[in-house]
């Protein structure tokens, strides 16, 4: 069991306290990275703590021989490879995964330390991330727009670590009770856009695994079209259920295993050279 800090300490002291237990544990987090690509690291909220859990992705992984960290909202933080807690966090600003949070994690600065989100997910060699469900509530063009240019700036981002593997995923989709057919197609192209040679192209380090696709209604003239399947509904809940997730979670840890076989093959004969 996990004993976290008290929080009722102060928010100045609680910081301090992650900050400093991050630091102190960073060379055996940057130790498990050997130039492999193994060290692992999936920023997500809770649908991405289901998908862990319900989708044995840790046990995938472990199989594989790769080491798979995950990181939670700020409270309860970052798990090690064999699921314990570390009793820190990367202290992502505000608990912020949408477009806008994201992008601001990896304007930050980099250090050697993890004395911010961003150099903390550096220690990692694959670094996957994603936005939660009320992201794909795109209620227009503009929002759309915007969200894109997050994920350009995020991209451009990316271009600079070419010794970092970055698995972005598409947003899960809402189910039609907190959505409408409008907003679910710009979640949709949105999705699309992420995944076209548009985003991809040029950019081998970069990959994306749509999320979105595999948990949308993709019957074009059925009422839920691009909204979450009714299959993976659970009540008034757009949390993917544990069908989803048990049927998803294998897919998700054999897409980044081929990524990483796919950009090793062009990684390593730079480093010879």
């Amino acid at each position: 069991m996990a004993i976290y800090l008290n929080r009722g300490c102060g928010f100045g002291l609680w910081r301090f306290a992650h900050l400093g237990r991050a630091v102190i544990d960073s060379r055996s987090v940057s130790g498990y990275s050997h130039g492999d690509f193994a060290n692992v690291i999936f920023l997500h909220h809770s649908t991405g703590r289901n998908l862990i859990e319900q989708g044995g992705v840790r046990e995938r992984f472990a199989e594989a021989g790769y080491d798979f960290w995950d990181h939670d909202y700020t409270w309860p933080g970052l798990r090690r490879p064999d699921g314990s807690y570390t009793n820190y966090s990367y202290k992502i600003p505000d608990d912020n995964t949408d477009p806008d949070g994201l992008a601001g994690i990896f304007a930050q600065r980099v250090y050697g330390l993890p004395r911010n989100a961003f150099s903390g997910l550096l220690q990692h060699e694959v670094i996957a991330f994603k936005s939660c469900y009320p992201v794909s509530h795109i209620v227009n063009d503009e929002q759309l727009e915007e969200y894109k240019s997050y994920y350009l700036d995020m991209r451009d981002v990316m271009d600079q670590h070419p010794d970092r593997i970055f698995i972005v995923l598409t947003p899960p989709p809402l189910i039609p009770a907190v959505t409408d057919a409008e907003a679910a197609a710009r979640a949709r192209a949105f999705a699309n856009w992420l995944t076209s040679d548009e985003y991809l192209s040029g950019h081998p380090n970069v990959f994306t695994f749509d999320f979105f696709d595999y948990l949308a209604e993709d019957g074009l003239i059925l009422p839920d079209f691009n909204m979450l399947r009714a299959e993976y509904r659970e009540g008034e809940d757009s949390h993917p259920n544990k069908t989803a997730n048990e049927i998803i979670g294998p897919i998700f840890v054999d897409f980044i295993i081929d990524a990483v076989q796919e950009y090793r093959a062009l990684y390593e004969p730079e480093n010879a050279g």
